[in-house]
Parts: structure tokens; sequence; C-alpha cells
């Protein structure tokens, strides 16, 4: 990719590959200039600001992300498959589930998602406003599933900056978290058994377990709607 042409496009593809090394703690625009071999002050003749650069950024990541064809499928198995389609794209770049919190994240790779969300539900047979939550639960239940990930790179992260041994760290946590977890019953239990010898994260599947719950749950309140002769 020669140097010698700055585009905003470079910039964006840059920043995406520094925040997924670096988190956003780490873009700014000088280590980005880096990258990029070019001066930090002609980033800014592209991008405004860091705001403007990982909502640019947020909105790249998204057109990762497939959108099914809904023609083409029934309504469960296309919110499933795009269900599943974003949870791996937020899990490829864990910084946007922290940006969701920090940034005014938007454009229109975001938003043909949340169009496509709406017209997954309403092809279920929710009402307009039914169809809104519906997406809004989906979408919630995803980016949910992936704090636990993403907390664990940003944790990583920090440790191995701070010069100290992330590992060691990390099992003498764990090892406290276990013998907290052992005096409650049911963590005690689960503890006890062969298959679990720590307090550790979410067990496998639980993502495909919770998608499954959620649009059994949409698909009961579907039938009990028509079952009442509500739409």
């Amino acid at each position: 990719m020669p140097r010698d042409t700055l585009t905003a496009d470079r910039i964006v593809r840059a920043a995406i590959d520094l925040l997924d090394d670096e988190g956003l703690d780490g873009l700014n625009m000088r280590s980005l200039a880096q990258r990029l071999g070019s001066a930090a002050t002609a980033v800014y003749w592209h991008i405004k600001n860091k705001d403007d650069l990982v909502r640019l950024a947020g909105d790249a990541v998204w057109s990762e992300a497939e959108v099914p064809d809904l023609d083409g499928a029934d309504w469960r198995t296309a919110a499933a498959a795009h269900a599943t389609a974003v949870y791996a794209m937020l899990n490829r770049h864990p910084w946007l589930v922290q940006a969701f919190g920090s940034h005014l994240l938007y454009g229109p790779a975001q938003a043909r998602h949340n169009d496509f969300s709406l017209a997954v539900y309403e092809k279920a047979g929710f009402a307009a406003a039914d169809a809104d939550r519906a997406a809004a639960a989906a979408l919630a239940f995803v980016l949910g599933s992936t704090l636990g990930s993403a907390a664990r790179v940003s944790l990583n992260r920090r440790l191995n900056k701070s010069g100290e041994d992330a590992e060691e760290l990390m099992a003498e946590a764990m090892s406290r978290a276990t013998e907290t977890a052992r005096q409650f019953p049911h963590l005690r239990s689960r503890l006890d058994t062969t298959a679990a010898t720590e307090y550790a994260g979410a067990p496998d599947q639980s993502f495909e377990f919770g998608l499954r719950a959620l649009l059994d749950g949409f698909e009961a309140r579907l039938a009990a709607g028509r079952a009442d002769g509500v739409r």
C-alpha cells in the first residue's frame, strides 16, 4: 500500500488495526500517523477528531457482518444468522463493545443492520412497535454476550502494559474468585464437579442457548397473539 497517498479510507482501516491491537485507550492521532507513515496533522485533513474516527471505524466493521437474505429464509433462521454474524464481528473487534458506551455511533453500515432487524421481526408477525422492541432486545442480548470476552481482552492488554506477569495475576485473581464462589451453594456444586475446577465465565454454548431461548420467547409471544386474534 503506497504511503504517499493518504485517504480517509486508509486512515479508517489503519485505525481499525490500531484499535484491534491497542483498544480505545490506545487510539490517538500520533500513533495512527506513525502507522500510516504520515504526520498527525495530515490525518486531520481527512478526519475531524478521534470521536469521528471511532464512529467511522465502528461503522466500517459493521460491514463485515453478513446481512442474510430475508427472502430466501424464514424469519427465525434469518434472525439467528444475523445475530450470530454480529456476535462474531463484535468478538473480532472487542473495542466496539466499549465504544457503544462512550461514543455516538452511527453510519450507513450499522443502519443497514438495524433496518434488517426491523424487517426480520415484522416478517415474523410483530406490529411495528413490537418489532422495534424485539430488534432492541436481540441487539442487547448480542452485546451483553460479548461483554465478558471484551473485558478479558481489555484486562489482559492493561496487565501486559503494566509490565507485570499477566498470567500470574490472572491465576491469583481466579483463585480468589473461586474461593469466594465456594461460599455459595449453587456455585460450590458447580465447582465440585469434574467439569469445573475454577470459577470461570459463561459455559460453552451459552450464546447459542440464550439466542434459542430468546427466539423461542418471540415465537411464543407471536403464537399467543394469534390465539387472541391480535397481531
